[in-house]
């Protein structure tokens, strides 16, 4: 009889896991990527901010899964799927399968003001931080060569929008590197008068985290220069700045965090989905009516205990994979199932800058340098690769003791 097979499409955080959980089974497993590498994406604003290169947070799919023999890796662009004669449609073929996993991610969601995209990227993938790195740095070099006062004012004003982690992360460490790395790499400008404002249109940062801690963070903006505009959304946006309710702010540069949509895949599966397009899936994680078709992290709804949407994290996606994974060698095997899936929570972190984070772990909740210090280990040890984790590990431990940001290259066209 011919080996099952099963395909995987997106080597993000879930569908890496599954296919590492699936390691020497036996089955063929497929992994479709439209890119050739895994990304590490908690730490992608670093990249758009210069104090990581973009290889020291990605490594080749191929490389990851070398010692997995029955894992197969395509690079192509996913069209569609086919249910009924059970197929994945790539750009120059069909990719017949057994059983599917899809986990595809998400992409950035404009709440209908999709024009928007052009003057402020959103950060999802290594392009788009090479993107937003050169918007960044371009803003310093335009206001080195400004001779007008408010031409220089606007391009040294930074506007972050939407204040959850991401948005924090990438003001706090536009901040850091106005304010420090760059203070003495120009003659005309002083980096220092960089104005980063942080816009948000809920009442307070870090919504999803306990208010003692959304405080906190708060309070380590303040002291990084941060101004946080708070219960006002964003009404305009265009090449010259935004507009936060009735008031109009002159900016050169713009940066989306507010919102994200899940991937086209509800569409390929022509499967039920929520406002934010997650597909809708049953308790183990499969397709309702399908029980061979699975769906991960953001691309799914999938449901905690208490009837609520867990959130768009790495671990819900890795734990995810690997309970996936671990169903279908039950199912191989002839084995009893699993029982449902259930998300472990280890707890959530978010940082603000040098030695300010905030950690949430339920039975405790820390901030300032401790949350620091774990947030940092924690990032490493998610790393794929030794030689990533000591890159990044040395990387750091440089820039902490010279207060200088090691990846400042202009690179990318004038389109990104």
């Amino acid at each position: 009889m011919a080996r099952p097979r099963i395909v995987i499409i997106g080597a993000g955080f879930g569908g890496l896991s599954a296919a590492h959980g699936l390691a020497g089974a036996a089955a063929d497993v497929t992994v479709i990527d439209r890119r050739n590498y895994h990304l590490f994406q908690p730490l992608l604003y670093q990249v758009a901010t210069a104090g990581l290169s973009p290889a020291q947070i990605a490594q080749p799919i191929r490389s990851i899964l070398r010692r997995a023999p029955n894992v197969n890796v395509l690079l192509d662009k996913v069209l569609g799927i086919d249910k009924e004669r059970r197929t994945v449609t790539v750009e120059d073929r069909e990719v017949p399968y057994d059983y599917l996993v899809v986990a595809t991610g998400a992409r950035h969601s404009y709440f209908g003001h999709d024009a928007w995209e052009s003057v402020a990227p959103g950060l999802k993938n290594i392009d788009d931080a090479i993107g937003i790195r050169r918007r960044i740095l371009m803003a310093f070099e335009h206001a080195e060569a400004a001779t007008a006062p408010e031409q220089r004012q606007r391009f040294l004003t930074f506007v972050v929008i939407g204040a959850g982690p991401t948005g924090v992360e990438m003001a706090g460490a536009i901040a850091e590197l106005a304010h420090v790395a760059l203070r003495h790499d120009f003659r005309s400008i002083n980096p220092r008068d960089a104005r980063i404002v942080l816009v948000e249109a809920g009442p307070r940062v870090l919504p999803a985290f306990p208010e003692v801690l959304s405080e906190a963070a708060r309070r380590s903006l303040d002291r990084l220069h941060v101004e946080v505009r708070l219960g006002t959304p964003v009404s305009q946006c265009d090449g010259e700045g935004v507009t936060i309710g009735d008031h109009r702010l002159q900016a050169a540069t713009v940066v989306w965090a507010a919102g994200v949509m899940a991937s086209g895949a509800a569409q390929w599966l022509g499967a039920d989905k929520d406002g934010a397009g997650r597909v809708k899936i049953g308790p183990d994680l499969s397709l309702p009516g399908h029980p061979k078709i699975f769906v991960l992290g953001d691309t799914a709804l999938a449901l905690d205990g208490d009837g609520r949407p867990l959130p768009g994290v790495a671990p819900v996606a890795k734990q995810q994979g690997a309970y996936v994974a671990r169903l279908l060698r039950a199912r191989l095997a002839g084995l009893p199932a699993p029982p449902p899936f259930r998300y472990r929570n280890f707890g959530t972190l978010a940082t603000i800058g040098r030695r300010a984070a905030v950690a949430d772990f339920g039975w405790i909740k820390l901030d300032g340098t401790l949350a620091w210090l774990l947030w940092g280990l924690v990032h490493i040890s998610f790393l794929i690769g030794f030689r990533n984790r000591l890159v990044v590990m040395l990387d750091w431990l440089w820039s902490y003791v010279t207060f200088q940001s090691g990846a400042r290259l202009i690179t990318g066209s004038d389109s990104q």
